[in-house]
C-alpha cells in the first residue's frame, strides 16, 4: 500500500534511509528481502547512493538455484530491508543466505514491526539490531485516536501482541 501513493512512498524511502544512515553508516550495500522489501530496499539503495542486491528466503529450486540475486561481495557489510517483521523467519533464512555467501548482515531496517517476543529473541541470539519505521503499539494507539478501534477491543489486539498463535486458535473457534 505504501507503495501506491507517492508522497507517502518518499517518506518511508527517507525515513529509512536515515535509519541506515544513523544506526549503519559502515553499511556498504542494501539487500532487500525478497519479495516485499526489494522495492523499499532499492528506494532506499538509490537514496543513500549504495549498491543493492536481494535475498530469498531460500534459494531458487530451479535455473541457477540463486539465493542472492545481484552482485555481493565476501566482507560486504548489508543492511537487510523488509516491510513488515512478524515472526522473523524470512528475515533470518534471509540472512543466513547472505552470511552463507560471505557478507556481513550489520542490521536490518523494516517499516513494521508486531513485536512478537520470538523475533525479538531470534534476532537477539543472530546478533542482528533490528530498526523499524512504526510497530504494533504505535500503529494501536493511533488508530485509538483516529477512532478505527474502540478502547473494548484493545485487549483482544494486546492478546494478540502477546500469543499470536492462542489468539488465533481461540479468534477460530468463534
Amino acid at each position: 500500500m505504501v507503495l501506491s501513493y507517492p508522497e507517502i512512498r518518499n517518506f518511508a524511502a527517507e525515513e529509512l534511509a536515515t535509519l541506515v544512515q544513523t544506526h549503519f553508516p559502515n553499511a556498504t550495500r542494501i539487500a532487500g528481502i525478497a519479495t516485499a522489501g526489494i522495492a523499499h530496499g532499492i528506494l532506499i539503495a538509490e537514496k543513500l547512493g549504495l549498491p543493492f542486491c536481494y535475498v530469498r528466503p531460500e534459494a531458487k529450486k530451479h535455473g541457477l538455484k540463486n539465493q542472492v540475486e545481484g552482485e555481493m561481495n565476501p566482507g560486504d557489510k548489508i543492511v537487510m530491508v523488509e516491510d513488515l517483521i512478524s515472526t522473523g523467519k524470512s528475515s533470518i533464512q534471509a540472512m543466513d543466505g547472505v552470511q552463507h555467501a560471505g557478507a556481513n548482515v550489520v542490521g536490518i531496517v523494516a517499516l513494521f514491526t508486531y513485536g512478537f517476543a520470538h523475533a525479538k529473541e531470534q534476532f537477539s541470539n543472530a546478533g542482528v539490531p533490528v530498526f523499524t519505521l512504526t510497530d504494533l503499539p504505535m500503529l494501536t494507539k493511533v488508530a485509538m485516536e483516529e477512532g478505527y478501534i474502540r478502547a473494548s477491543e484493545l485487549s483482544a489486539i494486546q492478546q494478540f501482541a502477546e500469543n499470536p498463535s492462542k489468539w488465533s486458535e481461540e479468534f477460530n473457534k468463534l
